[in-house]
């Protein structure tokens, strides 16, 4: 082949080519008139699954932003109160918290008053105990003969036992007996093993 040949070859491709897009172009502009001048003008325009698309007029669109206007005006509202009632969870919390120290403290000063009362009381009936066993059974019979078994019990109780016998010894019959049972039933109901 000659050149001139080769040279006309691309050529004649090319211009084969454009009439192609030219021809096909001027098919697809004819297809699309027939297609509106056969539509009717009142039919809705309908997208590619078939669903009709509706216009939306300026009324319908100021109501439906008015309504936007309206849930979002609710949902603020909504929001801001949330908003103070977890203020006002955090601020019970707190003053809770609070509250809560100042019964542990008053707790602990209150376990400290009623230590230093047992103790103080403790004292004084081991005191008062001591005495009790220093005086002569016979004084201290006239003593308990007065008091009331629960209180007497208790005394001798902390008594040695030979002290405590001096004074049962003196007392009446029915003021022993009362005081004996109050002894021993000051264990009755502990547990047994």
């Amino acid at each position: 082949m000659t050149e001139s040949k080769k040279a006309r070859s691309p050529r004649k491709i090319l211009i084969f080519v454009v009439a192609m897009l030219l021809l096909s172009g001027s098919l697809r502009l004819g297809s699309v008139g027939i297609a509106i001048a056969s539509s009717p003008e009142d039919t809705e325009p309908s997208t590619e699954d078939g669903a009709t698309l509706e216009c939306v007029t300026d009324a319908e669109t100021q109501e439906l932003m008015a309504l936007l206007r309206e849930r979002s005006d609710r949902v603020a509202e909504v929001e801001a109160t949330q908003a103070q009632r977890q203020k006002d969870l955090v601020q019970a919390e707190a003053e809770l918290l609070e509250n809560l120290n100042k019964l542990e403290d008053a707790e602990t000063r209150l376990a400290a008053t009623i230590q230093r009362v047992d103790g103080a009381s403790s004292d004084d009936v081991s005191r008062l105990t001591s005495v009790y066993e220093s005086m002569k059974p016979k004084d201290a019979a006239l003593l308990f003969e007065q008091m009331n078994p629960e209180f007497a019990a208790g005394f001798l109780a902390e008594m040695s036992p030979s002290a405590a016998a001096g004074i049962l010894s003196g007392l009446t019959a029915e003021k022993a007996y009362a005081i004996s049972v109050v002894l021993a039933g000051r264990n009755a109901n502990a547990p047994k093993i």
